[in-house]
């Protein structure tokens, strides 16, 4: 058997190598190849391209670096035509993967495709595109079923492999150890988001909720920078900042990584809104989440995005768990309140965290085994 694999970005390979080992299991005797990261070649994969050639982000980037990406989509189209896989596993990266899951899939290759395109939140008539090129979609939350079923497409939840990684008792005394905090300390992590856009228009505003909070508590702060770059931007804002007299007191600890460390470590967390949020509650931490963009970008998202909520927690949960603190609200004055009133212990913290729990248990499926059994399910069927 020859299994055909295609990731993008490295939140894929990890998924991807997850697959393969228990694909290898079922399969003993499979060969795997197509574009794989580091943790899928350390077990016998054979990639094509290096898998950071597809990982691009934003709309300029992939504009530059379309003529290659054009040309890897085209080689793989036709090699897989002229040597044809018993299955196609497209993961994640719904643009570069589905036009070639979409030409396989009319050539009578078995194709499928790990983690469902948004469809749910923006752009539903994507729907009927992904209908045509893919005979198993995977999901790994629970809720992104609903529109492939009213759709009549085959597709099976497989649950989040960050709970099947993630402890579900979190190593809180362990975490604080590392960071040399002291048990009875009071921290806050402080998460303004990994992009530039994001912390130029939240860390500021994040800085100031500090001030404020710090006035009804004693508290430690922690900042993980995401990278060498926003850990110069953030420390530049910081540094502006403290030259106004109210600024001045302000005790910010900023360090380069180690977010999930550090959310561990913490009693409540205030971050930007994004998929870190899902390890927050994953680390059964009260949070407030945040969002602020400039006036077109809020303006267009608001047009497109089709939900109730942004964050997953909420998303997962079906209701308001956590506050999400957005745009012209999204303010000090606002963002200290909501923590002053989520993260003080009490029944409100107690019912939260045992919502956390529950999601926690749901999500932690052993996905790799429930997404072989499924491709098994689908191949078999075929035959």
């Amino acid at each position: 058997m020859h299994i055909a694999i295609v990731v993008g970005e490295m939140s894929g390979d990890i998924l991807g190598a997850d697959l393969m080992r228990a694909l290898q299991q079922r399969y003993p005797e499979a060969s795997f190849s197509g574009i794989g990261g580091e943790r899928m070649l350390a077990l016998g994969f054979e990639s094509f391209f290096p898998q950071d050639r597809l990982a691009v982000m934003g709309f300029i980037e992939p504009l530059k670096r379309l003529p290659e990406l054009l040309r890897i989509r085209k080689f793989l189209r036709q090699h897989y035509l002229a040597n044809p896989p018993d299955v196609f596993i497209g993961i994640d990266s719904p643009d570069f993967n589905l036009p070639i899951e979409k030409t396989l899939k009319a050539a009578n290759i078995p194709t499928v495709h790990y983690v469902s395109p948004s469809v749910w939140a923006w752009r539903q008539g994507r729907i009927h595109g992904i209908k045509q090129s893919v005979d198993l979609m995977l999901t790994i939350l629970p809720f992104e079923t609903k529109i492939y079923h009213e759709h009549e497409m085959p597709v099976q939840f497989v649950g989040h492999p960050l709970a099947d990684d993630f402890p579900v008792e979190p190593e809180t005394e362990n975490a604080r150890a590392a960071l040399g905090a002291s048990p009875d300390e009071h921290i806050v992590a402080l998460l303004p988001g990994s992009r530039s856009a994001e912390v130029k228009h939240l860390a500021p505003v994040f800085f100031d909720a500090a001030v404020q909070y710090a006035k009804k508590r004693t508290t430690r702060f922690l900042m993980p920078a995401a990278n060498e770059a926003r850990l110069e931007q953030i420390q530049s804002l910081l540094t502006e900042l403290k030259k106004q007299e109210e600024y001045a007191e302000l005790s910010i600890d900023i360090r380069l990584g180690n977010s999930k460390q550090i959310m561990c470590a913490a009693d409540g967390v205030l971050m930007a809104s994004g998929t870190t949020s899902l390890e927050a509650l994953l680390l059964k931490k009260p949070m407030v989440v945040a969002y602020k963009k400039d006036w077109f970008s809020a303006w267009l998202t608001r047009r497109l995005i089709k939900t109730p909520f942004i964050s997953l927690p909420n998303l997962l949960a079906g209701e308001a768990l956590v506050p999400e603190i957005l745009q012209e609200e999204c303010t000090a004055e606002n963002l200290a309140k909501a923590l002053e009133e989520n993260v003080q212990d009490g029944e409100k913290k107690e019912q939260l965290l045992k919502r956390f729990y529950d999601i926690h248990h749901q999500l932690r499926q052993d996905a790799g085994l429930l997404a072989s059994e499924a491709i098994d399910k689908m191949l078999a069927a075929r035959e």
